[in-house]
């Protein structure tokens, strides 16, 4: 019959705590056989019982525990406790066999009065390790106390008691332990680091999965948040390694609301981390859960009545959240106020954007659903950091569609009805909008979906060409990168779009900014150089001297950045094409032609 994996890793802790107590009984029985400083070999060996009585108090919880108890606390206490009783047994076997006369053994017996004292005191300590690990399992976890061994780093002993109380305290004690284990998460990344090492992490997730609880699932959920964030990749591949990622995407679907708001942002937290993640997630259907209640008051597509035939209502009723308000889940809540459903909204749609960046698998997923469609109303009817979360989402999934042309031509085409509601909010953001956080995602999202438009499009470019006049030179950075990827040779429709640049006045505006150093000083020549190759013969380029500027500013800029010297020297000799006479004042071998 085979064993579980389990049971034989408890009886090697067993056996582990067996080895120090039979060395004891042999420390104890050569210390009755001393030939040499007998008193203190007989207080030696009633230290060495007492150690012995704990260490046989500890075996009696560790084997009649019905559930896995943190071994890693126990396993370090013995292994120093192994050392102590190694000295000890050198120590009295030494006495065992040592006789001595006059002056010797006066000698002698100073030397060993000196080690016997080093030896009791470490007894001393291991004992109060021993002791330690009682009172806690007897308080459930609830002692908070220093033992010896972690005298000098008490955040060991901290971290500790925490496990321990999560293992075996009561559900208030359980909730205030992974509050602390994730407060002490915030401080630094050696904290992260020792949650992670001393065996903090799975108790946390058995919490979040087990608990009836929803205030110990919460705390359990947000210390593991505080856990994996700061660039802790090794912890959220930890958590991967175990199976986290089943048990997250089951909790945000069966629990309460305000479980499912903190275990939102625990996806968000792995998710943000690790590329990995990202798709495990996905691979989840983590997708199902989060959309669903990010679109918990969105109405997403039009009455059953409006439809037609039974099919129509079926698929209606498919379609729909069975569960919006976690009714069904665990620790029923009665009330869901506005806020915190709006807290929800909030952790869910910064999920998405998280599992979206760089994610294939995510935004394919997302777009494949209403995900899409959710995320443009949201952004068009809310305001904040719902608006702002869903507003990166989409700019995300757009800097994915960029480089992937299966998706920019298929959910995000322009005339798939999600994408048409995303390109209007995105520009009723531009039009409208002075905050540069919302600004920026909406201006690079056009950007990204810059191939995706058609010929001329004034309505997409004009809100565009407004904010060259921008006063925050970020935005105004943004606005001339997305400008080139709709002119840069790459668009087919790079003429058609220069053109309509030109004719709304951009190139005024543009030469006005290259007179501001800046980072959109290289940008903005970058996409002069694409206007001249495109639209050269225009007199507007003549009447405002892109020419001369082009030839004044392609020093400093060239010799920072040399890889736009063939672009440099194509937009020139363009020009002088169109310029009759001006090549004869130039001196083209400073751009190496």
């Amino acid at each position: 019959m085979m064993k579980s994996p389990k049971l034989e890793e408890e009886r090697r802790l067993e056996e582990e705590l067996l080895i120090p107590i039979l060395m004891g009984e042999h420390v104890i029985k050569l210390a009755e056989e001393a030939k040499s400083s007998k008193v203190e070999c007989r207080e030696l060996a009633k230290k060495v019982e007492v150690l012995c009585n704990s260490l046989r108090g500890v075996v009696r919880v560790v084997s009649g525990n019905h559930q896995s108890l943190n071994e890693r606390p126990i396993r370090r206490m013995v292994k120093e406790l192994l050392k102590n009783l190694e000295k000890t047994l050198a120590l009295v076997r030494r006495c065992k066999n040592q006789v001595g006369v006059g002056v010797l053994k006066h000698v002698l017996t100073i030397r060993s009065t000196g080690d016997f004292r080093k030896v009791w005191n470490l007894l001393e300590s291991s004992n109060g390790d021993m002791m330690w690990l009682l009172s806690i399992f007897e308080s459930r976890g609830t002692n908070i106390a220093l033992s010896p061994i972690t005298n000098n780093d008490p955040i060991l002993a901290w971290v500790w008691t925490y496990i321990y109380t999560l293992q075996l305290g009561n559900p208030n004690d359980c909730a205030d332990a992974a509050t602390e284990l994730g407060a002490l998460a915030q401080i630094t990344d050696r904290n992260r680091f020792i949650i992670m090492e001393e065996g903090g992490v799975l108790p946390l997730l058995k919490v979040l999965k087990d608990s009836a609880f929803p205030d110990c699932q919460v705390a359990a959920a947000n210390a593991l948040a505080n856990v994996v964030s700061d660039d802790q990749q090794k912890i959220v591949g930890f958590l991967l390694n175990n199976l986290a990622v089943p048990v997250i995407v089951q909790v945000l679907s069966d629990a309460v609301f305000r479980v499912r708001v903190s275990v939102a942002n625990l996806v968000s937290a792995m998710a943000d981390q690790e590329p990995l993640a990202r798709e495990e997630f996905i691979k989840a259907n983590v997708t199902k859960p989060l959309v669903s209640l990010l679109s918990i008051d969105t109405v997403l597509a039009e009455p059953i009545a409006a439809r037609n035939g039974i099919h129509s209502v079926v698929q209606n009723l498919s379609e729909a959240d069975p569960d919006p308000d976690g009714s069904s889940g665990r620790g029923r809540e009665a009330d869901q106020s506005p806020e915190l459903r709006n807290d929800v909204k909030v952790s869910c749609a910064k999920a998405l954007w998280k599992l979206s960046k760089g994610c294939l698998l995510a935004c394919k997923k997302i777009t494949e659903t209403k995900g899409l469609l959710c995320l443009a109303k949201i952004v068009g009817s809310e305001s904040g950091e719902l608006r702002l979360n869903c507003l990166m989402a989409v700019m995300e999934i757009a800097a994915v569609a960029e480089s992937n042309v299966e998706l920019r031509r298929g959910a995000l085409k322009s005339t798939a009805p999600a994408s048409k509601a995303v390109l209007n909010q995105l520009l009723r953001v531009i039009r409208q909008e002075n905050d540069s956080s919302l600004l920026i995602p909406a201006i690079k999202s056009i950007g990204s979906l810059a191939r995706n438009f058609p010929g001329k499009v004034p309505h997409v470019l004009g809100p565009l060409v407004t904010h060259l006049g921008n006063k925050d030179m970020n935005v105004v950075s943004e606005v001339i990168i997305a400008l080139v990827k709709f002119v840069c040779v790459e668009n087919y429709n790079c003429v058609d779009h220069s053109k309509v640049i030109l004719e709304l006045d951009g190139i005024p505006k543009l030469m006005i900014l290259l007179k501001i150093n800046g980072r959109q000083q290289v940008y903005g020549l970058k996409l002069l150089c694409y206007l001249t190759l495109n639209v050269g013969n225009s007199k507007v380029l003549e009447q405002e001297r892109v020419l001369s500027t082009l030839d004044k500013l392609g020093h400093l800029v060239l010799a920072q950045n040399p890889d736009l010297k063939e672009l440099f020297a194509k937009a020139i000799h363009h020009l002088t094409l169109y310029q009759p006479g001006v090549q004869f004042h130039r001196q083209p071998l400073v751009y190496g032609l």
